[in-house]
C-alpha cells in the first residue's frame, strides 16, 4: 500500500469517524419526548405550557395552577412543557387537557396536534383554556376558534391596564360557580376576545375603561366533550384562592364529574 493510498483510507476513515460522531451528539442532544403517561388514579389533568407572551410566566403559573387545583383530591394533575405533546397517542389517556401557551414567535401545535386535539375533545373528553392561551393558534388553525368559544383578537384592544378589579358570577346556578361569590383580583381585565360560537358565560367583569362588561369564564359544548375557558390569570399572584376555586371547578366540570 503506498503512502498516497494509506493517506486516503485514513482520511476516509476519520471523515466516517467524525460523522459517526456528530450523529451521536445529535441523538444526545435531542430532547427526549415527554412522557405523557398519567397519574394511576383520580382524574387525570394534563396542563400543557411551555411557551407564552414574555410577561406572562409560565414557570410560575403552570406550578401555581396545579397545587390550585390538586386542593381537589380527586384531581390528578401533571405538567408537560412542551405544546407538541398534544400530537401524542397517550393524550387519549387523559380526562382533561388544560392550553396553558400562546404561540409567541413561533407556530402553534402543528396538524396532527390539532386533530389529536379536536378528536380528544369531540370524542368526549375535557379541554379547559387559561389566560392568553386565547392566542395558542393565533390566525394558524380556524377551527379554533370554535374549539376555544372565543379567541384573542389583536386588531382589539387587549385589556384594561393591569390592577385591581371585580370578577363577578353572572351565572349563581351553574355547577362551576354555584356557591361561589363574586371577588377582587389583582390581573389583566380582558377585552380582547372575538368569535361567534354559542357560548354560556358564568363569570364577567366591567371595564374601568369603557364600562362595557366582558366575559371572564365561560363555558360551551364542542362535540360530546366540554370546554370551559377562563382568561384569569396573568401571573402567579393572579391564581389567587378565589380563581383557585374557579379553575378547580371549570376543571371538574369539564371532566364530567361534581365540582367541589
Amino acid at each position: 500500500m503506498t503512502n498516497a493510498i494509506r493517506s486516503n483510507v485514513l482520511r476516509r476513515y476519520c471523515l466516517r469517524a467524525a460523522a459517526a460522531c456528530a450523529a451521536l451528539a445529535c441523538v444526545a442532544a435531542a430532547p427526549p419526548p415527554p412522557d405523557l403517561d398519567p397519574p394511576a388514579k383520580g382524574t387525570k389533568v394534563l396542563i400543557v405550557t411551555g411557551i407564552d407572551y414574555p410577561g406572562h410566566p409560565w414557570r410560575e403559573t403552570a406550578p401555581r395552577l396545579k397545587e390550585l387545583l390538586e386542593k381537589d383530591a380527586r384531581l390528578g394533575v401533571r405538567i408537560v412543557e412542551d405544546p407538541e405533546a398534544l400530537a401524542s397517542p397517550k393524550l387519549a389517556l387523559w380526562d382533561v387537557v388544560i392550553i396553558h401557551f400562546q404561540d409567541w414567535e413561533k407556530p402553534g401545535p402543528g396538524p396532527e396536534a390539532r386533530a389529536n386535539l379536536t378528536r380528544f375533545v369531540e370524542g368526549g373528553k375535557g379541554l379547559v383554556l387559561t389566560h392568553f392561551a386565547c392566542g395558542a393558534w393565533d390566525g394558524e388553525w380556524p377551527e379554533f376558534k370554535k374549539l376555544a368559544g372565543r379567541v384573542w383578537d389583536p386588531k382589539l384592544r387587549g385589556h384594561d391596564p393591569h390592577g385591581t378589579f371585580t370578577v363577578r358570577i353572572a351565572d349563581s346556578a351553574h355547577p362551576i360557580t354555584k356557591g361561589l361569590s363574586s371577588f377582587e383580583t389583582l390581573d389583566e381585565l380582558y377585552t380582547c376576545l372575538a368569535g361567534d360560537a354559542p357560548i354560556h358565560v358564568v363569570a364577567d367583569a366591567v371595564s374601568k375603561v369603557d364600562n362595557k362588561v366582558y366575559p371572564m369564564a365561560f363555558v360551551l359544548p364542542y362535540g360530546k366533550g366540554r370546554v370551559f375557558h377562563s382568561v384569569l390569570g396573568h401571573d402567579a399572584r393572579a391564581y389567587n384562592e378565589a380563581v383557585g376555586a374557579l379553575m378547580r371547578r371549570g376543571c371538574a366540570w369539564a371532566a364530567g364529574i361534581e365540582p367541589k
